[in-house]
């Protein structure tokens, strides 16, 4: 398998959420001669999202030609682009940040900045909203990475206490073996 810069594709496809979208695009692209690297797939909303490092010494035109049929069937949009990154080539989460709150518009800017000023490297986000249609809560998970303390971190959040936000930091258990 490679994994040297120029050799890696990242491809994404967006459509409506259905059963068989991971398998019939990992068929066609294995059928197509792929290599597929680090992936992340996930539902938003009534969506289903996969970004995909995809290796082949196919030209990209015939990647995008076994995937139309495909993706014409089940209604994804599809986007592949030269990746600047290999395999293995990124960093591993070390602090966690838990944010709950009242929903309301500007809770990730206000959290996001903070821990950039903090020098925070944000790896992964999610968020959902859960609670009752008139008193919603807004619910994120942040992992990242940071040369900072857990307390410096937690620190700079506490301001977002007086906003009626929640803020947990906490390492990052990694079981590597």
């Amino acid at each position: 398998m490679t994994d040297t810069l120029s050799d890696w594709n990242l491809l994404t496809l967006v459509g409506a959420d259905r059963p068989g979208i991971v398998s019939r695009v990992t068929r066609a692209l294995y059928e197509c001669g792929c290599n597929l690297g680090e992936a992340s797939m996930i539902r938003l909303g009534g969506n289903f999202t996969i970004m995909l490092m995809v290796s082949s010494a196919r030209p990209d035109a015939e990647i995008l030609d076994a995937l139309a049929p495909v993706a014409e069937e089940l209604g994804l949009r599809i986007h592949l682009d030269p990746l600047s990154g290999g395999l293995h080539q990124h960093l591993m989460p070390n602090v966690q940040v838990r944010v709950t709150g009242a929903d309301r518009a500007g809770i990730v800017a206000d959290v996001t900045e903070i821990l950039a000023e903090q020098g925070f490297n944000i790896l992964e986000l999610d968020s959902d909203v859960a609670g009752e249609r008139e008193r919603p809560v807004y619910i994120m998970n942040i992992q990242g990475y940071s040369d900072r303390t857990i307390e410096a971190l937690a620190d700079a959040l506490v301001p977002m206490a007086a906003r009626g936000v929640s803020v947990d930091v906490s390492p990052v258990d990694l079981m590597i073996g």
